[in-house]
């Protein structure tokens, strides 16, 4: 088990949505400090008088796709905060739900800067100390969209099939060498945060934000391995295995909707 009750907490993206919601969540359960980084500083200091009656609250500006600026963000973190105990990656951007032929350079390199790469570079800073220390959990927050390939979500799906294929990746390496540093993927469905603004799901729900942070933090707690969200959804993935592609894209590509929940997509403005 992972406690979070006295333990040093880092949020990536830790003020808006679910990760500031899960700093709110890990006060509650009594984590001895919160950090935030995050790249929006009235975000930053909102959260930050919100959250610290509850308890130690630090928010740092910090562009997660700015490798040198992780990098020293994490040394100053440390030596303000402490070791970090917990880190959550939970920092990531959609663009838009145009097709990739319609796709910029610019917005394939910073979604994959950002939802890819950027969870890789954090987590470099924070692992070896983890390791060394023998003490410690990564959760890495990708998306059912890195299990499902879906039409208009082309570069953000291909950035959450690389945060799933690395993270699970590392947790076999921590258990390999039987470290007690724990590595957790979750892949969470559309969260009504604003980010996915204007989807429409006619088979599965869109998520609650407070419901959703509340089992991410359980399974870091539980030391889960792969958690999705909602559970149904590795129904899914077993009619992957089982059916023809031409079936899968029939059945809950189209009959089920999923293919055509980014249509009218907008986003957080």
């Amino acid at each position: 088990m992972t406690k979070i009750k006295d333990n040093c907490i880092l949020i990536t993206g830790g003020a808006s949505g679910i990760g500031r919601i899960m700093g709110r969540m890990a006060l509650e359960k009594g984590a001895r400090q919160l950090v935030i980084w995050d790249i929006n500083e009235q975000n930053i200091a909102a959260t930050e008088a919100a959250l610290s009656p509850l308890g130690k609250v630090k928010g740092y500006k910090v562009n997660v796709a700015d490798h040198a600026a992780v990098e020293q963000a994490f040394r100053t973190t440390t030596e303000e905060c402490g070791d970090v105990d917990i880190l959550i990656n939970c920092a990531g951007i959609v663009t838009s739900n145009k097709t990739f032929d319609e796709q910029s350079l610019s917005d394939i390199e910073r979604t994959m800067a950002i939802n890819a790469t950027a969870p890789m570079v954090v987590a470099l800073q924070a692992l070896p100390p983890m390791i060394k220390r023998d003490k410690g959990h990564i959760c890495n927050i990708a998306s059912a969209a890195g299990m499902i390939s879906n039409p208009r979500m082309s570069v953000y799906a291909a950035s959450k099939w690389a945060v799933i294929g690395w993270s699970d990746s590392v947790r076999i390496e921590l258990q390999e060498r039987k470290s007690n540093v724990h590595f957790t993927t979750v892949a969470p469905y559309y969260i009504n945060t604003g980010m996915f603004d204007g989807v429409r799901s006619r088979f599965f729900p869109i998520l609650d934000p407070e419901r959703t942070a509340r089992k991410i933090l359980r399974a870091i707690e539980r030391n889960t391995d792969f958690r999705g969200i909602p559970w149904g959804y590795h129904f899914f993935r077993l009619c992957q295995g089982l059916l023809p592609v031409s079936w899968f894209d029939t059945i809950v590509g189209r009959w089920l909707g999923i293919y055509s929940t980014m249509d009218h997509f907008t986003g957080r403005k």
